[in-house]
């Protein structure tokens, strides 16, 4: 079995990621890997923002992102296919960070991200897949 491929996704929008998710699986699959499937989380704790939420807060939405992450697999993948899917659910200020940490921690072969299109600020200061690209220890495979 060779390296790991973590497919990233957000959650946030749902089914956006379908076909992201589905070429990581194909990916997975072709050299027999383990497929990882992360999604990051808004951490709003330490921020001016994260006084406004109560302390439950935090929980509750990792719960429902394990839910909603749970739930995207399966419809994408199958339920068979999810059984055997390793589920990330992070907390951070960086979506990419949060990303590279785990590929480098898991030893990942492969990133598989989302690109969509790019608004205008995103020409000032990068959309996550173009500094996951950048910064990466491991190829990306980057899904339009």
């Amino acid at each position: 079995m060779s390296r790991p491929v973590l497919c990233a996704v957000d959650i946030s929008t749902p089914h956006r990621d379908d076909n992201v998710l589905r070429k990581a699986a194909q990916l997975a699959a072709l050299e027999n890997a383990q497929l990882d499937v992360i999604t990051v989380v808004p951490d709003y704790g330490m921020s001016v923002v994260g006084g406004y939420f109560d302390k439950t807060h935090h929980d509750s939405v990792m719960q429902e992102a394990k839910r909603l992450l749970n739930d995207l697999v399966t419809d994408v993948l199958g339920a068979e296919a999810n059984a055997a899917v390793r589920h990330v659910i992070l907390s951070g200020s960086s979506a990419y960070d949060e990303i590279l940490r785990v590929a480098r921690a898991d030893d990942a072969g492969l990133i598989v991200i989302g690109a969509h299109k790019p608004d205008f600020k995103d020409y000032l200061l990068g959309p996550n897949a173009a500094r996951v690209v950048r910064h990466s220890h491991c190829s990306v495979f980057v899904v339009r």
